[in-house]
């Protein structure tokens, strides 16, 4: 059994080793956070003619056991193809997620990887092909 001063010992060692990793863990992340937003800003506005080709949700479930108390957080992603083909997804929040419907056709602005946001335009121009949804853009 170790002494009473051993343990204060290490201790001493210890707890400032863990201080020192949770304070990198968290300029880590900062700094990446810092270098995400700069690099976004530094590239140009696109407002692109697109298409909503899909649509999820990330779900995710926490339970205190003590507590027996349980939160849910849900995030929102809209998928959208531009005229190229490519497909961008983005982040949105539940209200625009809950506007928008695969099918949609208008305008997608975005910055890097930022999204800025979707005005939708008339759906008049769309078709839909029965079986898989094989949405026929008109730019």
């Amino acid at each position: 059994m170790q002494s009473w001063v051993e343990m204060f010992s290490v201790m001493n060692t210890a707890l400032p080793i863990f201080f020192i990793i949770i304070l990198g863990i968290i300029l880590i992340s900062v700094g990446r956070g810092i270098l995400r937003y700069a690099s976004n800003s530094k590239q140009p506005l696109l407002i692109v003619p697109t298409i909503i080709v899909g649509k999820r949700t990330e779900v995710s479930h926490r339970l205190n056991t003590d507590t027996a108390v349980s939160h849910t957080d849900s995030r929102y992603f809209i998928t959208f193809e531009v005229e190229s083909g490519d497909r961008l997804e983005f982040a949105v929040t539940g209200q625009e997620y809950g506007q928008c419907a695969e099918g949609d056709q208008g305008k997608l602005s975005f910055q890097g990887k930022r999204y800025l946001g979707f005005e939708r335009l008339a759906r008049s121009s769309m078709t839909i092909d029965e079986g898989e949804h094989d949405y026929r853009r008109n730019y």
